[in-house]
């Protein structure tokens, strides 16, 4: 496989899970975004904890979808997030014309 196959099958790949998020989004009521990844969920929950001086978040979802163009398997029943970064919850408009453009997903 050449280098130029790769390419075009990475693109293809990111285009596919394009499409697969804009036909599932309207289906999900919060996006989810931490450092590894980016999530559509219908329940979030967040919770702040301290561990010896130290503070990190556990993000619990239900009823998920997954942008990870390399997981087979996408759409998950629960997830559960712990991390030192940011995490950031945004509850979704019903808006279909506030779909991000793939170049803002691409960079995630």
């Amino acid at each position: 496989m050449s280098s130029e196959d790769l390419e075009n099958y990475e693109t293809d790949a990111e285009l596919a899970l394009y499409r697969e998020y804009r036909d599932v989004v309207g289906l999900f009521q919060y996006v989810v975004e931490t450092e590894r990844r980016f999530y559509l969920a219908n329940k979030v929950d967040l919770q702040v904890r301290a561990s010896g001086g130290d503070v990190y978040f556990e993000v619990t979802m239900a009823d998920a979808w997954v942008w990870d163009v390399y997981r087979s398997a996408r759409l998950v029943k629960n997830v559960r997030v712990v991390t030192f970064k940011d995490v950031n919850i945004e509850e979704l408009s019903q808006d279909e014309d506030a779909i991000p453009d793939m170049g803002q997903l691409r960079s995630r």
